[in-house]
This record gives C-alpha cells, sequence and structure tokens, in this order.
C-alpha cells in the first residue's frame, strides 16, 4: 500500500472535479479525500495499490468534461494515516 498527496491545477474548480475525482477513487477502491483549495487548485490523498494510484493519477490528468487540467503533481507521504473510503471534504 502507498500513499501519496497530489495537487491539480488548472480549470478544475466549478466543473465537478471533486465528483469526478470521488467517482474514479471508488471505482479503484481507494481511500482518501479530495477538496477544492482557495488558491484554485485541488488536492485529493489517496492511499492503495501502486497500480491503482497510477491509474487514478492518469484519470485525474484528463478530468471530467469542462475541465483543463494543465499539471498534476503527487507526492509521497509516508506515515499519514488514511480513513477506509474515499470522501470529498471543504475548501480549505
Amino acid at each position: 500500500m502507498a500513499t501519496v498527496r497530489v495537487i491539480v491545477r488548472g480549470q478544475v474548480q466549478g466543473v465537478g472535479f471533486r465528483a469526478y475525482a470521488e467517482m474514479q477513487a471508488q471505482k479503484l477502491r481507494l481511500d482518501g479525500w479530495v477538496r477544492n483549495r482557495a488558491d484554485g487548485t485541488v488536492e485529493a490523498m489517496l492511499t492503495g495499490e501502486p497500480a491503482l494510484i497510477e491509474r487514478m493519477l492518469i484519470a485525474l490528468r484528463v478530468g471530467p468534461p469542462h475541465s483543463a487540467v494543465t499539471n498534476v503533481r503527487s507526492m509521497p507521504e509516508d506515515g499519514t494515516a488514511v480513513e477506509p473510503g474515499f470522501r470529498v471534504l471543504p475548501t480549505e
């Protein structure tokens, strides 16, 4: 199992990006969360099998219709505890 923090930049707020991320994560059975950030980015924490996280990162690069992703950056998060399931958190 691995955990990564992801920052997605571009036109990613107001286009259903969090719901899209939640749906993709649930399909892949990943644990974690997604939220909008005040700076206009979307942040996610993903925990699961490394191959499934890679598939999620590909999905985040594509994004939902009407989004325009310009950058997806992921960073390992060693020792970060993530609750089971995947949820949308309030904007930070």
